[in-house]
């Protein structure tokens, strides 16, 4: 009976030994909410799928409900690896030293932000925004969240450094949607007069016959930026193995499926650095916004 008891513990020992060394050897990865949830999940599995068979080991993606949490899971060793937009890239990396943006879509090099109108106010597309300051004047407008890089950074330093105001003294009400497709649906049925939204949902929603053209129009279009960019934390050699960030590097640049491209949507990723992100951080700091 002892014996028995001896062998079940050293049974149970060996399980939980088993089970530590499987949670550490995982990869864990997230992503900023900047779209509906059903689509990121869809698509991130995919990622954590590919990065699984290129790396090895097991790889897991966790959604999370904000940009603010996608930077704290970073932040606490939560997540290993995350796709950031420009600002929460920066934020993250300064509060993990040594952590590095490695790559990039092919089309985050030359990021837009669009402002959208609903056609019921009848403003008409201009190439310039200074000329449409009397007809933006007092109107509603949505931002996406209050961490989005093309949803508020951008569209916000655009809107203080042309109308020299900021956005609640110049629109009559600002709100923040929370993500870009739901920028999109809150301009589109007149919730909000006006909005600003990532250019590849919009591109992407409109390849895919889901918006109401006559409803809702692209008005402005901002300057290229370089914004979103898979970051990861400096010390994963130290628990992964020696060079595999660089492995890590190499299964992102090289991912050619297309159908997983295509839900980013992005055509590749190219190599990426940190001080590709210098416009990003100086903006920021420039407005106040860099926590």
């Amino acid at each position: 009976m002892a014996l028995n008891l001896i062998r079940k513990l050293m049974v149970s020992s060996l399980f939980c030994f088993t089970a530590a060394s499987a949670t550490a050897e995982t990869f864990v990865f997230t992503a900023i909410p900047d779209e509906d949830e059903t689509k990121l999940v869809e698509r991130f599995k995919g990622v954590a799928d590919y990065l699984s068979q290129e790396l090895d080991v097991e790889v897991r993606y966790i959604p999370v409900k904000s940009y603010a949490a996608a930077v704290s899971a970073f932040r606490n060793n939560q997540v290993q690896l995350a796709w950031f937009g420009g600002l929460s890239g920066v934020q993250a990396r300064r509060l993990v030293p040594g952590s590095e943006a490695i790559a990039q879509g092919v089309e985050d090099e030359a990021f837009q932000t669009y402002f959208i109108a609903n056609t019921s106010t009848g403003i008409e597309p201009a190439d310039e925004l200074s000329a449409l300051e009397d007809n933006l004047k007092d109107k509603t407008f949505t931002f996406g969240s209050k961490g989005s890089t093309s949803g508020r950074l951008m569209p916000g330093f655009y809107i203080r450094d042309v109308f020299g105001a900021q956005p609640d003294d110049f629109f009559s009400r600002v709100g923040f949607s929370g993500n870009h497709t739901r920028t999109l649906r809150l301009v589109e049925a007149g919730t909000y007069q006006v909005g600003a939204l990532n250019f590849q949902v919009w591109e992407k929603e409109l390849a895919d016959g889901n918006i109401d053209t006559d409803a809702v129009q692209v008005i402005w279009e901002t300057p290229p930026y370089p914004d979103y960019q898979w970051t990861i934390r400096g010390d994963v050699n130290e628990r992964f193995g020696d060079g595999f960030k660089e492995r890590v590097t190499e299964a992102l640049l090289n991912l050619d499926d297309q159908a997983l491209l295509e839900s980013f949507p992005r055509s590749g990723f190219i190599p990426a650095s940190n001080d590709d992100y210098e416009p990003i951080r100086k903006t920021a700091e420039e407005i106040g916004i860099l926590d």
